[in-house]
């Protein structure tokens, strides 16, 4: 039984690509939007934010509830959430690519195909966001559709593809929200690949958790990297960037959903074209 939440959902079945296998979309627009255009917050792990039946082991992000109520009870700007259902090519598509590709270890990439079932095709699915999927939201619902008001949500190895979607196309994406990034995947080739295209903090937020995480020991040296990049390229703690930590949260949905209302903030906040 799906969850209550207010406003209302459009699930855009088995939406086609030339890039990627087929997938549901499903679209939150909150309640008394009428003709005003909103931004648009596109959330990976589509089938974990809406409804428990979908949602793996039954428990969602609340993602309909958190926004909510930051909208009734703290007058927060709203926003439009697409959630875009991953596949059983999750781990492919969400491995960031070029780090991978530029790596001079071709021991790598074999390592990381013969684990995963294949190599990273995370740029197909990047063409799909951008040139397929974004576009027909824009078309399709009342959208603000310029970089400033485009952002990018995920979990554990959704937060690695976010962040890399907003590095790839920063003309597209100003913000992306990483939780639980899984950084143990991703290692030590994303690190360098921020070194060289970490976007500009003048126009970009990116936000950063975690709690109790596999590996934590090995997971927070790269975090605690990637906060080295981020100190060294521009970015500000609390202005445009955040990094925090949960002790002894665990790595699940019911964990994120506990937390989400922190990264929300943190984009809607300065969302200053609201008004």
């Amino acid at each position: 039984m799906s969850e209550h939440f207010a406003g209302r959902i459009v699930r855009h079945t088995d939406f086609a690509s030339k890039h990627v296998d087929s997938r549901h979309i499903e679209v939150w627009v909150p309640p008394d939007q009428g003709t005003k255009p909103l931004p648009v917050l596109y959330m990976q792990d589509g089938q974990n934010l809406f409804h428990g039946q979908d949602s793996f082991a039954g428990v969602t992000w609340g993602v309909a509830e958190t926004l909510t109520r930051l909208i009734e009870e703290e007058s927060l700007p709203a926003a439009i959430v697409v959630g875009i259902w991953n596949t059983r090519r999750r781990i492919p598509e969400y491995m960031p690519q070029r780090p991978l590709d530029d790596w001079a270890d071709p021991s790598i990439l074999n390592r990381f195909s013969k684990t995963y079932g294949g190599k990273p095709s995370s740029d197909a699915y990047l063409k799909f966001m951008v040139e397929e999927l974004k576009p027909f939201i824009d078309r399709e619902y009342q959208t603000r559709p310029g970089a400033d008001s485009t952002w990018l949500m995920g979990s554990s190895m959704g937060g690695l593809i976010s962040l890399y979607a907003a590095c790839e196309h920063p003309s597209v994406f100003s913000a992306a929200c990483c939780l639980s990034t899984s950084w143990t995947v991703g290692g030590r080739v994303m690190i360098r690949y921020l070194e060289r295209t970490l976007p500009s903090p003048a126009t970009h937020k990116l936000y950063f958790d975690y709690g109790s995480e596999a590996q934590i020991a090995r997971y927070e040296r790269l975090q605690q990297a990637a906060n080295r990049v981020l100190s060294r390229g521009g970015y500000r703690r609390e202005k445009n960037w955040m990094t925090r930590r949960f002790p002894g949260a665990a790595h699940d949905e019911a964990a994120w959903r506990a937390r989400l209302d922190v990264p929300l903030r943190f984009l809607l906040e300065s969302d200053h074209s609201a008004d």
